[in-house]
C-alpha cells in the first residue's frame, strides 16, 4: 500500500486542469476516536468509550507542514528524532501514512501539549478535547528547544547597571517595522533579529539612596519621589553591541517565523529564502488565519508545486495553480537548504 506522501506525489504528476483536488480527505477537522473498551472498562470512572476532538485547526495545518518536511528530506527524520524524539518521529509518520488522522492528532496532544493548553470535558459517554485557540500556543511552543536562539549584547559604558545581557528566546517571532523602509520588509525585520549591530543602549541608571540621603533637599518628602523618579529616567548613555543571534542547538531542520502581527498590506512579498545564523532557509510553506471564522488552514509545495490545505472544507488538500497570496499570514515555515 502507498503511504499517504505517496499518493500525494502520485496525484500531482498524474492531475487534470478540471480536477485539482485530492481523492480524498487528509487530516479532516476534528475526528472522533472509539475506545475498544472491554470488561474491565466497566467499572472505570469517568466512563467514556470514544473521544471526540473539537476546532483542530490550531494543530492540523503544523501537523500537515511537518508531514511534508520529514518526507522532504531523507536525513530530517533523524534531526528532528534528537528534539522531539525517536519514538515521536516514527510513530508520527506511520499513523500519517496508514491515514489514522484522529490518532495522530491525539499523539501531538498528548505527548507535546500540556494538560492546560487545551479544555477536555466528559459529556455523556465521550471525552471531549477542544483545541480552540492560538496555532502558536498549541503546536510552535511545544516543538521544545528546536528554534531556541541566544543574543548577547554588551555596553560600552563600564557604569551600566547591566553591562552584559543575554537574550533567549525559544520561538522566532517577527515583529513589523516600527517605519516602513523600502525594501523587503520581512527580510529587515529578520536581519534586525538575527544580525548584530550597535545602538544606544537603553538601560537606565540606579537611584542612589546614599545621595539622596546625604542632601537635605533631597529628603523633602515631596521631593524625594520627583528625584528617584529623574534617577530612574536617566539614560545609560553607552554604546551596546549586539553580537549575532544564533541557535542552541545548531541550525535546526526548519524554523517557524510567528507572523501573526503583520498586517496584509505589509506582506505584498514573502521572501523564498532567508539566511539565518550563516545558513540558507527555503520557503516551504505557510499557515493562514481566517479571523472572520477564526480559522486556521495552511499551503505548501512540494517538488515545486503548491498545494492548499484547509481540514474544514470536505475537499481540503487542493493543487493551485501558482503559488498562494500570503495576505493572512499566521506563520511562515523555512526548511534548512542542503549543503552542497
Amino acid at each position: 500500500m502507498k503511504t499517504l506522501f505517496e499518493e500525494i506525489k502520485a496525484s500531482i504528476k498524474n492531475n487534470y486542469n478540471q480536477d485539482r483536488s485530492f481523492w480524498r480527505p487528509v487530516l479532516p477537522w476534528g475526528g472522533v476516536f472509539t475506545i475498544k473498551a472491554g470488561r474491565k472498562a466497566v467499572s472505570c470512572t469517568p466512563l467514556y468509550v470514544e473521544i471526540r476532538l473539537k476546532n483542530t485547526c490550531t494543530i492540523d495545518g503544523f501537523l500537515m507542514l511537518l508531514y511534508v518536511i520529514l518526507n522532504e528530506n531523507e536525513t530530517f527524520p533523524r534531526e528532528l528524532s534528537l528534539h522531539l524524539g525517536r519514538e515521536f518521529v516514527d510513530c508520527f509518520l506511520y499513523l500519517m501514512d496508514t491515514y489514522s488522522f484522529t490518532t495522530v492528532k491525539l499523539l501531538w496532544i498528548w505527548d507535546k501539549m500540556e494538560k492546560q493548553q487545551y479544555k477536555s470535558e466528559v459529556h455523556k459517554a465521550s471525552l471531549i478535547i477542544d483545541l480552540f485557540g492560538n496555532e502558536h500556543d498549541n503546536f510552535t511552543k511545544n516543538l521544545d528547544n528546536l528554534m531556541s536562539t541566544i543574543q548577547e549584547s554588551y555596553c560600552s559604558n563600564w557604569r551600566c547597571p547591566t553591562r552584559v545581557q543575554e537574550d533567549q528566546q525559544r520561538t522566532i517571532n517577527i515583529n513589523p517595522p516600527q517605519e516602513i523602509p523600502h525594501g523587503n520588509l520581512i527580510r529587515l525585520a529578520v536581519d534586525e533579529l538575527f544580525c548584530s549591530r550597535i545602538e544606544l543602549c537603553e538601560e537606565h541608571g540606579r537611584y542612589n539612596k546614599t545621595l539622596v540621603n546625604r542632601n537635605p533637599a533631597y529628603r523633602d518628602p515631596h521631593l524625594t519621589g520627583f528625584f528617584q523618579h529623574s534617577f530612574r529616567r536617566k539614560r545609560c548613555g553607552g554604546l551596546r553591541e549586539f553580537s549575532q543571534r544564533v541557535f542552541c542547538h545548531g541550525a535546526p531542520p526548519f524554523v517557524v517565523l510567528n507572523m501573526q502581527h503583520w498586517k496584509s498590506e505589509d506582506l505584498a512579498y514573502v521572501p523564498y529564502y532567508l539566511d539565518l545564523s550563516d545558513h540558507k532557509y527555503l520557503l516551504e510553506g505557510a499557515t493562514l488565519f481566517n479571523k472572520e471564522e477564526h480559522h486556521y488552514s495552511a499551503a505548501f509545495q512540494i517538488h515545486g508545486h503548491w498545494m492548499h490545505y484547509d481540514g474544514l472544507r470536505n475537499v481540503n488538500l487542493i493543487l493551485l495553480n501558482k503559488p498562494p497570496e500570503f495576505l493572512l499570514l499566521s506563520s511562515l515555515v523555512y526548511i534548512r537548504a542542503t549543503e552542497k
